[in-house]
């Protein structure tokens, strides 16, 4: 089990995510995991900075911690010959410590190149299929070509290679994602505590490592916790078939108008109870995964961090699948 912080690049500007990493590793988290956005689910987050600098000021600024992009999409926004780069150069730079985290994308942040963003997520797939495998090709080494079905790759190489590839973990959410994180990358991702994507990602194959974001929100009052939750994180609540497609925060914050606190503080561990936060973490673990994130959507960053130190660090890292509910 790895116990991971949440770096959410949608509610702080890039010179806080950067403290927020290097007091995590200080707390004794395994790892960091980043939002890699171009628009925040909601406007009044107020942040979007780009992920790879961040991380880059993070390897320079840390010894110890593990990084993690949750998730890149390598296939719009982004062509997978420059997530392959930028991949190599953070490993690089981080001397092995980078995870590579993918998935499909949002409409949300993909849509702003004008390109058009796919409405089939069959076309997703190939093309998130499509893009791994250009960036396995590029990281063989030499000068590569690829002609696919939706991406192509003319005489490319990438230059400055790690000895050992960053891990690939890929996002998943049904059978057709979990057989591509079993047959192209090294790992599962996921934001949703459901035991049928671990079984069929290992099903399918899969043996890698399953990280998952656990809802959480520390305030000194459940309520208050639950309040902050709900201005900033309500959109967690409404599934990944709705997050992935719409196009802005403005879309989101008329498609979240109804959800309440009560909706929050069933989704949510808020408050200072370290029983609720151990709770809602052994749903995650007893669906099978062991990298588990600590997504804060409290007010107070420093305050969580804190708490999870003195109060959730053993606990949570003790879980193990089916144990003691006492």
């Amino acid at each position: 089990m790895q116990i991971g912080y949440k770096l959410a690049a949608e509610a702080f500007g890039p010179a806080e995510l950067v403290r927020q990493a290097v007091l995590a590793e200080q707390a004794g988290f395994d790892f960091v995991e980043i939002s890699d956005h171009y628009h925040p689910w909601l406007d009044n987050q107020g942040h979007s900075p780009f992920a790879w600098t961040v991380l880059g000021s993070i390897a320079a600024k840390t010894s110890r911690i593990g990084l993690a992009t949750g998730v890149t999409c390598p296939t719009v926004r982004y062509h997978p010959a420059i997530v392959a780069q930028a991949a190599a150069t953070l490993a690089l730079l981080s001397d092995g410590r980078f995870v590579l985290g993918v998935g499909s994308g949002e409409r949300l942040n993909e849509h702003v190149v004008g390109v058009g963003f796919p409405d089939a997520v069959s076309t997703r797939h190939e093309m998130l299929r499509e893009a791994l495998e250009i960036i396995r090709l590029l990281w063989s080494g030499g000068y590569r070509s690829y002609d696919g079905k939706h991406l192509r790759l003319e005489d490319a190489r990438v230059f400055d290679l790690p000895e050992e590839p960053p891990l690939i973990a890929v996002a998943a959410s049904g059978a057709a994602s979990t057989r591509i994180a079993a047959e192209l990358g090294d790992g599962l991702f996921a934001t949703e505590d459901r035991p049928e994507i671990v079984r069929q990602y290992r099903e399918a194959g899969g043996d890698g490592p399953c990280y998952a974001e656990v809802p959480m929100a520390w305030a000194p009052d459940e309520r208050t916790a639950a309040k902050a939750a709900l201005d900033t994180s309500r959109w967690a609540v409404t599934g990944w078939k709705v997050m992935s497609e719409l196009p802005n925060p403005v879309n989101f914050d008329a498609a979240t108008s109804t959800v309440r606190e009560e909706d929050i503080l069933e989704k949510f561990a808020c408050g200072t109870d370290p029983a609720r936060y151990v709770e809602v973490a052994r749903q995650f673990v007893d669906a099978g995964f062991d990298r588990l994130v600590m997504q804060n959507a409290g007010p107070d960053p420093d305050g969580f961090i804190d708490f999870y130190q003195r109060k959730l660090a053993g606990r949570i890292a003790g879980l193990k699948p089916g144990g003691d509910r006492s």
